[in-house]
């Protein structure tokens, strides 16, 4: 099999977008972020590949606005706004970087590498790195990121991006990995102005084949859940999702006035969860056997969404955690499997044992509940059973 960390991404953010747009190959539009992202990334390839002399600002600009796309941009305002925020990352970018005080080692480099075995399978990951550089004594491997949010030093240091690109660097120069704490890498957030950057050890380099193996085995074992998450706002799948497609059907075979009734009844006695219970409970059950019926998990309404979600309890195989927690003297400080005295030494042990004591989850229960989301006023509730 073949994975990007793209790919790898978009699998963990929802397994079904994965499967809409590498397996059933389902064209997404391109969103307008990412027309702009790739733009910036194009104008910095241009100013960064080697010349007699550098591109100037004014150069890089007018680079920028020749390669500018209005088409994607809803309005004029919002265009101007787009547009003002490029003109202002480069200007930046050129007042704390100086062009010739760079040894570019290679720019938007490709690469495939092997992982796995016969064992595990092999497979190959592929990728882009946005720039390689000389240092004075290693390497720097850059990212350049146009996101508006920037994450906690942590998260860089623990980036999975950063490591795969690592890893791709190494296998074009195998003789480096005697010396990682000569190389650098790097995520550098254009729009903050901030590069943050952080390093790698063996042991992470390994661990992370590991991450990838495990998404290919749920990819080959067909697990294509949708997950609902904040950037369900920007997927251009939501006509065909199971969370969202009731939103935007005309039509429905049997949709009758009973559970369009039901619908707003339910989020009208939302908030009368005492007095009206035993009536909830009935809608509840007559808006879940429909959503089995038509195949999706939210149902929409002019005064809200109702969404179904399946809650899944765990305990821990005590034996197991006994076996892993003993040996780090950790043992005795749990007074109770599942309590809170678990969870606190769960999140300072190292990583590897952190990952076998997850796997020591036994699943206890689950259950099915419906959430909902009332429109323009901020309210949520659910009621499970």
């Amino acid at each position: 099999m073949r994975i990007s960390y793209s790919t790898l991404d978009t699998y963990q953010n929802c397994h079904l977008k994965y499967k809409f747009r590498e397996i059933d190959k389902i064209k997404e539009p391109k969103s307008k972020e990412a027309v702009f992202g790739t733009l910036i990334h194009s104008v910095l390839k241009y100013v960064h590949t080697p010349a007699l002399l550098a591109p100037s600002l004014e150069q890089a600009l007018d680079y920028f606005a020749k390669g500018w796309n209005s088409e994607v941009y809803e309005n004029e305002m919002e265009e101007r706004s787009a547009f003002t925020q490029g003109v202002t990352i480069l200007q930046n970018y050129y007042a704390h970087n100086k062009m010739a005080d760079y040894t570019i080692v290679d720019l938007e480099s490709r690469f495939a590498i092997e992982i796995g075995n016969e064992e595990t399978g092999k497979h190959i990951v592929s990728g882009i790195i946005d720039r390689i550089d000389k240092t004075a004594d290693g390497y720097e491997i850059i990212d350049y990121k146009t996101t508006r949010k920037m994450p906690s030093q942590d998260k860089v240091d623990n980036d999975i991006q950063l490591s795969i690109y690592l890893k791709a660097f190494l296998a074009r120069y195998p003789k480096e990995i005697d010396r990682l704490d000569k190389i650098t890498v790097s995520l550098y957030y254009l729009k903050h102005g901030v590069k943050l950057s952080s390093a790698r050890t063996k042991e992470q380099l390994e661990s992370l084949e590991k991450t990838f193996l495990d998404v290919i085995r749920s990819i080959e074992e067909e697990k294509f859940d949708p997950i609902l998450s904040p950037l369900c706002d920007w997927c251009g799948y939501q006509k065909i999702c199971p969370l969202w497609k009731h939103k935007f059907a005309e039509t429905h075979k049997v949709e009758t006035e009973e559970v369009k009734q039901a619908i707003g009844e339910y989020l009208d006695l939302k908030g009368k969860l005492g007095e009206e219970k035993l009536r909830l409970v009935k809608l509840q059950a007559l808006i879940l056997q429909y959503m089995e019926q038509e195949g999706v998990d939210r149902v929409f309404d002019d005064q809200g969404i109702i969404g179904k979600s399946l809650r899944k309890t765990y305990t821990y195989d005590a034996e197991k955690l006994k076996a892993i927690l003993e040996p780090l003297d950790k043992w005795e400080s749990v007074l109770k499997v599942d309590g809170i005295a678990l969870r606190n030494i769960l999140a300072v042990l190292p990583s590897p044992a952190r990952k076998e004591a997850e796997e020591a989850k036994i699943l206890d229960k689950e259950s099915v509940s419906l959430s909902v989301k009332k429109n323009k006023i901020e309210a949520d509730s659910e009621l499970s059973f």
